[in-house]
């Protein structure tokens, strides 16, 4: 018989080969990766920035737990950039032009850390307070005043207590640009014994952000200085008091501060109110019939002839 002849590019099968597993030397662990090495920390495998990036998510309390979780998490944490960005981010206000004189995360810490300048000075007469926020000097001008209404009257006497007198508010020069924290306290009246005086007196009270941190206010050899004083004998609708920004005095946000019905609340709303702009800061607390209001200004300079860095308007009925 003829052989069957083979069609012309058929497949031939192949014999089947055994395959062998390859087996790991070391097994598969859902903690490591291959980019890991033994011979540093896991963690410098991956690049210092991307850390940086995921640090500035964090809160000041959250930051200090991941330093506390290793050497290197330390050493990231404490760089100043993160600190800073956290500062400007918290206090919601622009970059500083100066350079700051103190270290971003004492910065920080005294910003957040619930201290306010009674707690310093007097802290027999301290009742209470408001943390208010913070605000942006960027010339060395501002205007102070107990009046909320417009047209705003710009002072032209040539003393402070003139210009007080003449229309409850006055220009101080010379007060140092930068980051400034607000409170709203209240406090027993400074003038009288603490066991014999109920009256209160309510304070706006403006620091610059070293302010804490500075020798000369640790020490006691800044004081404040009362500057200007004002009697106003007759009913007043409420106790009020700002700080300006004179270079910012017409900028759209500034004006958000002369529109009351937004936040002083009802007539009959007792409450100590506040409104903060980038450049501007105000209070206002609603006052029953009454037979006056006794204004007082005070200044703290960085010692004799510094510049202005801290501003408190204190009122008390009369």
């Amino acid at each position: 018989m003829a052989k069957r002849k083979q069609r012309t590019g058929a497949v031939q099968p192949q014999p089947l080969k055994t395959q062998k597993r390859m087996r790991r030397d070391k097994p598969i662990c859902s903690c490591s990766s291959p980019r890991f090495t033994s011979s540093g920390p896991a963690f410098t495998c991956y690049e210092q920035d991307v850390w940086m990036e995921i640090a500035k998510f964090l809160d000041g309390k959250s930051l200090v737990m991941l330093a506390a979780t290793c050497r290197w998490f330390h050493e990231l944490v404490m760089e100043g950039c993160i600190w800073r960005y956290l500062c400007l981010r918290d206090l919601q206000v622009p970059a500083p032009r100066h350079p700051a004189a103190f270290d971003w995360k004492k910065l920080y810490i005294s910003s957040f850390n619930g201290s306010h300048s009674y707690m310093f000075r007097q802290p027999e007469k301290h009742i209470d307070w408001m943390r208010i926020g913070a605000f942006f000097l960027e010339s060395s001008s501002v205007l102070v005043t107990e009046r909320l209404s417009t047209p705003l009257k710009f002072p032209k006497e040539e003393s402070v207590q003139q210009m007080v007198e003449s229309c409850g508010s006055c220009v101080l020069n010379d007060v140092k640009p930068g980051i400034w924290i607000a409170d709203l306290q209240l406090v027993r009246c400074p003038v009288c014994e603490l066991n014999t005086c109920d009256g209160t007196m309510q304070t706006l009270d403006a620091r610059h952000i070293e302010l804490f941190l500075s020798e000369g206010y640790q020490d006691g050899s800044w004081e404040y200085e009362l500057i200007g004083i004002q009697d106003i004998k007759k009913h007043v609708e409420g106790a009020s008091g700002a700080i300006f920004d004179v270079q910012h005095l017409n900028d759209t946000s500034t004006s958000a501060v002369f529109n009351l019905n937004s936040w002083v609340g009802k007539a009959n709303d007792w409450q100590p109110k506040a409104v903060i702009t980038m450049h501007a800061v105000a209070v206002n607390t609603n006052l029953q019939k009454n037979e006056g209001l006794q204004v007082k200004y005070h200044v703290m300079r960085a010692g004799a002839g510094g510049e202005v860095v801290s501003i408190r308007i204190s009122q008390q009925l009369l």
